[in-house]
């Protein structure tokens, strides 16, 4: 099969979709181009299918690669047979590829090659042949030669029998079929080193579930547990049904000389050499499906969190908790700029809780402040507890909400924090960020590393350059999604749109400090390092609100300006009527799409876009996300009890549930088998992060502080 056939199977699309797709990554087109840009060339394949597509085909590449190199490296050796080659050619992975290469890769000293080196390859096939009429012994007297070694008889039938064994031990079949009969019968085995001490792996202390049933989450514990030395873990495999197979498929005679000895030799080859190479194997793939299972969650998790919705128009003070060194506060007003920082003590060991009141009264007053956004961080209930008492003392309305502050701490101290806020410490940075990740949520977040953001699980147990390549991704899709005003977006944001490098985005920033604002999108032309081919993949995601050309504030790619302006003209509209919001139900004046873009010279569903855009020109795809759930009363674990149905935010979600922040410092888990009547393979099915949901406590654990929920009222 051709690579776009293998494609177009495997993600159930039309092959015509796949040579499309494959085409344009090759031209070197972006994905969220494609995706936005390129309908009529891929039928419409999304981002997602698309972020897909892209990674098999590098496999499927690799792969190929791969065995251009295994033929032309046994070509070599002059072994290089039709059937091998249609084998090798055939093979539908990396690992099958390996197999087939073994026998002919180039070996370091083994037993085998000792014994080879003594001379008694022949002896090895006789046995092998099962062409012995008498005692084996004495057939290996015949080999004894102490100037190569070989002292004994027995020595002489050892060194045969590891001939054998590698030999065995090589056989792609036997190789192909033992790993497939162990990952149908296997079983994966943990024990406790010590079964006494207390661990989060305690689940596992005497753990065996079947290789073929054992969920992603479950092999990615067991392999922590293992590197923190905690859990043994092995796999135990059918040995006897592959003793059996490898006997039927080895000894074809009855002869009563050579039939004990192979099976000495099948057992030894067996257990010395294809049952810990097959382990290493297995556990390396089911860990893979594993990564990539998390690596997915992870992905779609930080999407929800990326498309959070902002709070947009308010003067919101950001507020890091601390004990000792002070809480930082930071007004950041509506635009995203620091107004004022400060410190007050209100909690341990200082305790000035009177004080820090008169200091917030005082901002709040000053800069009209209307929201507090509070990190979730060490004293963050203790600071709760002190914003609530001080709202009950405020005239005007002042909302507070809790804000998921994972990777504060790894952005303020960064060099970005750094350049951003250069006479600002730490914590005031960490506070402008709390304050910033309220009300820009996406603009905010990618400041700091996916990794840092901890909406996973076990991702530092992970291959770390898939992770962030897979976070990457999702990062690049959701600022293109949403696009980014070219006259105030950070250099951090720019970078992910489509066809920008950070050269090239710190280069537009450069460009506006120097010439002032953007009037138009052609002058992006103007920036240095920024090609033809880097606008057109970039162009269409860049917005200029009140520049010469009010289709530059929409999603309307400039390729498309001349087909738009006919298309007002023909409706019977100007091009000011975009600025002015009067192409409300423009659509409705469309009858005939197919008609019309072939009139336009552009594709149907190009068309429908365009009308789509006009009609709510640069709209935020994040209006549609629920809003954070703003509080203005607090409560305390020791206050839940079971029975009690409070409303929640999803924090997280894994493969067996979802934590949800009830608002008492300590998110709750909501298991997978509480998500609701019906059954579901993974709770993504039911919630994504940020999502509003109500819950019932089940049970709180003070001693462990854990908190058990369900969704099923």
């Amino acid at each position: 099969m051709e690579l776009t056939e293998i494609l177009a199977e495997e993600l159930g699309i039309k092959k015509h979709q796949a040579e499309a797709a494959v085409k344009l990554i090759d031209e070197g087109n972006t994905i969220p181009f494609i995706a936005r840009y390129r309908k009529e060339a891929t039928g419409a394949l999304n981002d997602e299918v698309l972020r897909s597509l892209y990674e098999r085909l590098n496999y499927l590449r690799n792969l190929e690669e791969k065995k251009q190199q295994v033929l032309a490296s046994i070509e070599e050796q002059g072994k290089l047979t039709e059937e091998l080659k249609s084998q090798i050619l055939a093979a539908e992975t990396m690992v099958v590829v390996e197999d087939l290469y073994r026998p002919y890769r180039p070996k370091r000293r083994t037993r085998a090659t000792i014994a080879k080196e003594k001379g008694l390859e022949p002896l090895a096939n006789m046995i092998s042949l099962q062409m012995v009429e008498h005692e084996i012994l004495e057939e290996a007297e015949k080999f004894v030669d102490e100037e190569k070694g070989v002292n004994t008889p027995q020595e002489a039938l050892e060194g045969a029998g590891d001939i054998i064994a590698e030999f065995i031990s090589d056989e792609a079949d036997y190789r192909i079929y033992i790993r497939d009969l162990t990952m149908k019968k296997g079983r994966i085995v943990s024990a406790a080193k010590d079964k006494e001490a207390e661990s989060v792996y305690e689940m596992y202390y005497e753990f065996d579930e079947a290789l073929n049933k054992l969920a992603g989450h479950r092999i990615l514990a067991l392999n922590r547990g293992e590197s923190e030395k905690v859990l043994s873990v092995k796999v135990e495999a059918p040995e006897e049904d592959v003793l059996r197979y490898l006997e039927k498929k080895i000894i074809t005679r009855d002869n009563p000389y050579t039939a004990p000895v192979l099976r000495d030799v099948i057992a030894d080859s067996y257990k010395r050499l294809i049952a810990p190479a097959i382990e290493r194997e297995i556990r390396n793939e089911l860990t893979e499906k594993a990564e990539d299972g998390a690596i997915k969650v992870f992905g779609k998790n930080l999407e929800q969190l990326l498309m959070q919705p902002p709070i947009t128009n308010q003067t919101v003070l950001g507020w890091d908790p601390a004990f000792r060194t002070g809480c930082k506060l930071a007004v950041v007003d509506s635009t995203g700029k620091v107004l004022d920082t400060v410190v007050i003590f209100p909690t341990a060991p200082q305790n000035k809780v009177e004080e820090a009141k008169r200091v917030l009264k005082s901002l709040i007053s000053k800069y009209h402040i209307t929201l507090i956004s509070v990190g979730n961080g060490t004293a963050s209930r203790e600071s709760e507890m002190v914003i609530v008492d001080l709202l009950k003392e405020l005239n005007d309305p002042v909302q507070y909400v809790i804000v998921n502050e994972a990777g504060a701490s790894v952005y303020s101290a960064s060099k970005l924090a750094t350049e951003e806020f250069p006479n600002f410490d730490v914590g005031q940075r960490s506070a402008a960020s709390i304050a910033r990740r309220l009300q820009d949520p996406l603009a905010e977040l990618v400041k700091i590393d996916p990794k840092s953001i901890g909406v996973g699980q076990y991702q530092h147990d992970m291959n770390q350059k898939k992770l962030g390549e897979a976070l990457g991704g999702v990062v690049e899709d959701c600022v293109n999604k949403v696009g980014v005003d070219l006259n105030t977006a950070s250099a951090s944001l720019l970078e992910y749109i489509s066809g920008i490098s950070k050269a090239v985005a710190k280069n537009i920033v450069l460009y506006r400090e120097e010439n002032g604002r953007f009037t138009s999108r052609n002058q992006l032309l103007k920036v240095a390092k920024l090609g033809p081919k880097a606008y057109e993949q970039c162009a269409g995601f860049m917005r200029i609100s009140d520049g010469k050309n009010p289709l530059d504030a929409t999603s309307v790619h400039p390729e498309s300006y001349n087909a738009t302006e006919k298309l007002l003209e023909k409706l019977g509209y100007a091009s000011e009527d975009i600025r002015e919001g009067n192409l409300k139900g423009i659509s409705k004046k469309v009858t005939d799409y197919k008609k019309l873009a072939e009139e336009l010279g552009i594709g149907t569903l190009t068309l429908e876009d365009i009308v789509k855009e006009l009609e709510k020109p640069a709209r935020d795809p994040r209006e549609d996300m629920p809003k954070p759930i703003l509080r203005s009363d607090v409560m305390d674990m020791k206050d839940l009890t079971p029975g009690m149905v409070l409303k929640g935010t999803v924090r997280n979600v894994i493969d067996f549930g979802a934590f949800v922040d009830i608002g008492v410092h300590q998110d709750g888990l909501v298991h997978i088998s509480q998500m609701c009547e019906k059954y579901i393979k993974h709770p993504l099915e039911v919630v994504s992060v940020g999502d509003i949901v109500e819950v019932k406590v089940m049970s709180v654990d003070l001693k462990k502080q854990r908190i058990q929920l369900t969704m099923k009222l």
